[in-house]
């Protein structure tokens, strides 16, 4: 996937994060919109952030990013564009059935 930059975030280990881990998601997709906004970037792509081997579950996971992204995107006009990148179907339906990406 051709790309003039790569924003990278860690997002966090559920579990392992005191109870903060909706926060500390959040903050993921909050701050790599913003930096890209910063760059003047159009568009952007993001993988399901902390759901694979740090074991975020799908459907909590799909609630904070579209919260997220959608705030971010009120506040940041230059973002036209946010892709979701899944590693398979199931991974894609959960975030399907969150209202911000069934647009």
């Amino acid at each position: 996937m051709p790309a003039r930059y790569v924003i990278h975030t860690v997002g966090p280990v559920y579990g392992e994060a005191q109870g903060r881990e909706a926060e500390l998601l959040r903050a993921c997709y909050q701050k790599s919109l913003a930096l890209a906004a910063q760059h003047e970037l159009h568009s952007v792509g993001f993988p399901a952030i902390s759901t694979g081997v740090y074991s975020y579950p799908l459907d909590e996971a799909a609630r904070v990013a579209s919260r997220a992204i959608e705030d971010a995107l009120a506040n940041l006009p230059s973002i036209a564009e946010v892709r979701l990148v899944f590693f398979q179907p199931a991974d894609a339906n959960a975030f399907l059935q969150h209202q911000a990406f069934s647009h």
